[in-house]
């Protein structure tokens, strides 16, 4: 059997009775043409089955409409909100999403820029500001529009849409702290290439360093499973005193650290508090319910993508940071003491 031929703008045309330059202003720039015209080469358009040739359309507009974005995991849910606002924005704008993780690992982000860039992605959102000067300098040679996200700093000189991680990080540990709990642990993300989980630590040790009476009494850094979070708890339970709060980087490592304190017998929060951060779906649903650290995900990823495009579109006045707050989610997991 023959394969039957793609439909080709000529045959929009003829249909439509309109020229080939009428079709292709009609897709670049539907509000060019008149409504009647308009309509008519749509219908013609969806009875046809026409797409527009791709390669063609961005070698003549110097864009491919495409935007890549890099996230560190996909293995949970704390970046999922953020990113499906972040992809919604962009799809009302006619834009595709493409996207890569780099597990963590500077040297794969950096391929997974490259494969992203040689695909076609007018634009990139990174998360975090740390990565190593290779990667910098790249983005900068190739004057690769970029912006980040998930955190917020005035001076990295790229746009970040986010919120400040050492202040959040500070606000849960007071928090803590006001419910009278004076010996504190910390279960932490692997600081290693992660700025957000470094400047999260350094808030909690913040806030412990301003009360006298306060006591960090372990840190324990895992990768963001509930195993290496259930582990790290055993670590700090086996140390000479116990704590009374344990204050995690994540809601998978809280409910990790959770899951192994019920295992050892412990009840939550009469015997240890646990806290989280992100406020994921599963925060909601644990028993007792997690208190954490609410991220305005949907809110951060939809301000994402309207700075991202307006530095795409050379509007650089809106293509400015952005700060969010985050905001303290009390739930059962937090005892006053």
């Amino acid at each position: 059997m023959r394969k039957k031929s793609r439909p080709t703008l000529e045959d929009v045309a003829t249909l439509a009775g309109v020229s080939t330059a009428s079709i292709s202003r009609c897709i670049n720039n539907p509000q060019k043409v008149a409504e009647p015209t308009r309509l008519r080469i749509q219908q013609s358009i969806e009875v046809l089955g026409y797409l527009p040739h791709f390669g063609g359309r961005a070698l003549a507009r110097n864009r491919t409409n495409t935007i890549g974005a890099i996230i560190p995991t996909m293995d949970n849910a704390m970046f999922a909100s953020g990113l499906q606002a972040f992809q919604e924005t962009l799809s009302q704008a006619g834009v595709t999403l493409l996207v890569g993780s780099s597990n963590y690992d500077p040297a794969q982000e950096f391929e997974q820029i490259r494969s992203l860039l040689s695909q076609g992605a007018d634009g990139l959102l990174l998360i975090g500001g740390a990565r190593p000067e290779k990667t910098r300098k790249f983005l900068t040679q190739h004057s690769v529009p970029h912006i980040l996200a998930w955190c917020y700093s005035k001076t990295v000189g790229v746009p970040s849409v986010g919120f400040d991680n050492q202040k959040s990080g500070r606000s849960i540990a007071e928090h803590v702290i006001a419910h009278g709990h004076r010996n504190l642990a910390v279960i932490s993300g692997l600081r290693a290439g992660n700025d957000r989980a470094q400047d999260r630590i350094l808030g909690i040790q913040a806030a412990i360093d301003a009360h006298q009476e306060v006591h960090l009494l372990a840190l324990e850094e895992c990768k963001y499973s509930f195993e290496e979070a259930g582990e790290a708890l055993d670590v700090i339970l086996s140390g000479q005193k116990r704590p009374t709060a344990i204050i995690c980087g994540s809601d998978v490592l809280a409910v990790g650290a959770m899951l192994r304190a019920q295992d050892l017998g412990l009840c939550i929060p009469d015997d240890i508090s646990i806290t989280g951060f992100d406020d994921i779906n599963l925060a909601r649903v644990t028993t007792p319910g997690l208190t954490t650290v609410q991220v305005p995900q949907n809110e951060m990823g939809r301000k994402a993508a309207d700075v991202l495009l307006s530095l795409l579109n050379g509007s650089t006045e809106q293509a400015q940071s952005v700060e969010l707050m985050t905001t303290i989610i009390d739930r059962g997991t937090l005892a006053h003491i």
